[in-house]
């Protein structure tokens, strides 16, 4: 398997997963994630799971701005119901790197590391995604607009001939490369003011 090079170019995070280390999964309980993690779990790239990437990553660097992270402690309210739009594509982003869930996470050890009911949806958020250390109380809000970088003219067209079976293989693949190029040019774009908005 072979990704677009600019994947491992993205902002990457590293957390510290109290759980992954009892269990020996990483010896001191850090855990890297970058771009590429998130396109596997997802099957596909694009300007959702970008922008889904940004706002995890910016947000849980705002939330610990003189830590590492602490996967599995933090409390994330979305402020769509799971099934409006793109969340549910968001949100299995944002679970795999903070390992917060609804009702189908770790059930914990004797109290401990229980990573149930630390996903929310529909909750009153001034954006679009809340996390809250569960630890602190401390919170932040992010909201993301890609609309700063917008798509090539031919993006659409391309797969509007596309799904109507109309597409030589020629188009199929200059469809997959503006389409991949606009993600680039999100990512490249993090600290694009008007991208990630952190509240």
């Amino acid at each position: 398997m072979s990704f677009p090079a600019f994947f491992a170019q993205a902002p990457r995070i590293t957390l510290h997963d109290p759980l992954a280390q009892l269990l020996g999964a990483a010896d001191d309980g850090k855990i890297e994630y970058g771009y590429e993690d998130a396109v596997r779990l997802a099957g596909h790239s694009c300007p959702t799971v970008a922008g889904a990437w940004l706002m995890t990553v910016k947000g849980l660097q705002a939330l610990y701005p003189d830590s590492v992270p602490e996967r599995g402690n933090v409390l994330v309210e979305f402020a769509d119901g799971a099934t409006n739009g793109v969340t549910g594509v968001i949100a299995n982003v944002v679970s795999l790197v903070t390992g917060s869930t609804t009702d189908t996470g770790f059930k914990g050890l004797a109290g401990q590391h229980d990573r149930r009911d630390l996903l929310r949806f529909g909750q009153s958020v001034p954006g679009e995604i809340r996390f809250t250390r569960r630890d602190t109380g401390a919170s932040v809000t992010v909201s993301y607009n890609a609309q700063g970088v917008p798509a090539a003219a031919n993006a659409m067209p391309l797969l509007q001939q596309i799904l109507s079976g109309q597409a030589n293989d020629a188009q199929k693949q200059e469809f997959g490369q503006v389409w991949q190029d606009r993600v680039r040019r999100i990512l490249e774009s993090a600290d694009q003011p008007g991208l990630v908005v952190i509240h």
